[in-house]
């Protein structure tokens, strides 16, 4: 409960309130080292701690945060599949376009050669290019449901 004889009744209209004409009970305020002094006196704090701590240092978009998808298309597969095939079933090359690192196959461009695919995500028409050369999608969605 309040009453009288407290410190701060007794010290009203004395401007400082006992606590003096400098720092007036402010902390740390007028010493100049909580961040302050940092181009001046505290340099060699700066120099020998926190070497970055002027200058520019980038800005990350928040639209960069979203996961972008790497895409390949069926011409693209078409003119490497030689060379990234890992194994031959039933006369189609198998291609595991996970492991490497795509996550969708569009469909843009002539499929000549009979394939067989597994990636995450596929167009239409790349799913249909790819029956008609005779080949199979293996999507993986597909086939951790079944």
């Amino acid at each position: 409960m309040p009453h009288k004889l407290r410190k701060t009744r007794k010290m009203r209209g004395s401007r400082t309130c006992g606590w003096g004409k400098v720092g007036q009970h402010r902390g740390a305020g007028c010493r100049g080292h909580r961040k302050v002094g940092r181009h001046k006196h505290l340099w060699s704090y700066v120099a020998a701690h926190e070497p970055n701590y002027f200058g520019k240092h980038g800005f990350t978009s928040p639209q960069s945060l979203k996961l972008k998808e790497k895409v390949i298309n069926i011409s693209a597969l078409d003119e490497i599949s030689e060379k990234l095939s890992v194994e031959k079933e039933k006369g189609k090359l198998y291609i595991d376009l996970t492991h490497l690192g795509y996550t969708k196959l569009l469909g843009s461009g002539k499929l000549t050669k009979k394939l067989t695919v597994n990636v995450p995500s596929c167009s239409k028409a790349a799913a249909e290019k790819i029956k008609k050369a005779g080949g199979q999608v293996l999507i993986q969605s597909q086939e951790q449901g079944e």
